[in-house]
């Protein structure tokens, strides 16, 4: 007779339930295999970094400073112009003559005083042997007196005069670049009570670069300063390192040149300014700049590559591979970067291995197949790509 489906569906279950209780052994995969580097011990030049702007040394606006026509403009807009160049002329003619009235009225007084005391000294003479009476002698000292006072005043009318005609011929008052004109041949200056600006000149060498520093900086650096016993005028030679947003370095150098005295109290910072040499005028006004202070050396900092730090709402932190294998999670201080390194200031020993590469296949409290670096690739690689 042949077999009932139901029989054949039976036999064919309890085969399939033989074959499965041959491997029903659980067979833990692998650890994870993760990349390891212990920290690089090296020195450390030790910088104090901060971001400023670049700011003239001298910068100013040319104004008219007497009334009156231009008569020219002897400068090319954007030129660079040296101290004492004529930029402007402002209708001379009137000044000259009110210079040449005042001159000559000077003289008239000059004339009139040496008369005075002419006849001064003879009544003084004739008062000692009694040829004249007091009151001629009196008489005489009045108008000398009278003739000496109008001198004074003449001779200041002549100095003024002498300034309003110097004020005609407007100069650059130091080397820069002379900006372009506000004011046209033929235009009148100088009339209204604000005085009409006619360029504006600004030097670019040497330049400023004014930054800021932190009230907790400025604490490290005084204690510093105060163990290196460095004097105020020492102070003056620090070498201040300026960078460009584009510049993957600090190519410009320069030298500190003044703090303030005081802590801004509504930010908590000093502010602080460098002094460079700009002959190439790459450093122009109103830059921001990139800017680094040397303070101190340290002969064994350690450094581990940039990648291998993590962060979250507690602050940083590295994956560290104990040596069971277990991996560890490590609050660490940052410092400074170096290179493609970050100084670890707090948080690591030199023996420590450190996670650079396989970051998201190394978890807190698992163990990890744990791979040291090879010694030429120190840099490390994104843990995200493994």
């Amino acid at each position: 007779m042949p077999a009932r489906p139901s029989t054949m569906v039976a036999a064919l279950g309890a085969f399939a339930l033989s074959a499965c209780g041959q491997s029903d052994t659980y067979v833990a995969p692998p650890p994870p295999r993760v990349t390891v580097a212990q920290p690089v011990k090296q020195a450390v030049t030790r910088y104090l970094e901060a971001t400023g702007n670049v700011a003239a040394v001298n910068s100013a606006d040319l104004v008219a400073r007497v009334p009156g026509f231009v008569e020219e403009i002897k400068y090319q807009d954007g030129a660079l112009v040296k101290r004492g160049t004529l930029l402007f002329t402002i209708e001379p003619k009137p000044y000259k003559v009110k210079l040449e009235q005042a001159q000559a009225a000077e003289a008239a007084a000059a004339t009139s005083l040496k008369v005075a005391e002419t006849a001064y000294q003879r009544q003084v003479s004739l008062l000692a042997t009694g040829n004249t009476t007091q009151a001629n002698y009196d008489q005489a000292l009045q108008t000398r007196d009278s003739a000496q006072s109008s001198f004074d005043q003449a001779h200041a009318n002549t100095v003024l005069a002498q300034i309003n005609y110097d004020y005609t011929q407007v100069s650059a008052p130091f080397d820069g670049i002379a900006t372009a004109r506000q004011v046209s041949v033929g235009q009148y200056v100088g009339g209204t009570a604000t005085p009409t600006v006619l360029a504006s000149i600004v030097q670019r060498d040497p330049v400023y670069v004014n930054f800021t520093v932190s009230e907790q900086d400025v604490l490290k650096l005084r204690a510093e300063i105060a163990r290196r016993g460095v004097t105020r005028e020492e102070l003056r030679k620090v070498p201040v390192e300026v960078g460009l947003q584009t510049d993957s370095s600090f190519p410009h150098q320069g030298t500190l040149d003044y703090a303030a005295p005081t802590i801004t109290q509504s930010t908590g910072t000093l502010p602080v300014r460098a002094i460079l040499q700009n002959p190439d005028q790459v450093l122009l006004p109103g830059y921001f700049v990139r800017v680094r202070v040397p303070t101190g050396e340290t002969p064994d900092a350690l450094l581990i590559p940039e990648t291998a730090l993590n962060s979250d709402q507690g602050g940083t932190y590295v994956l560290v591979v104990g040596p069971d294998n277990v991996v560890q999670q490590r609050r660490i201080e940052a410092g400074q970067v170096v290179d493609t390194r970050r100084v670890v200031e707090k948080g690591l020993a030199a023996d420590d291995r450190v996670v650079v590469s396989g970051m998201l296949r190394a978890i807190p409290g698992e163990k990890v197949d744990a791979q040291m670096q090879a010694a030429a690739d120190t840099s490390g690689t994104p843990g995200g790509a493994h």
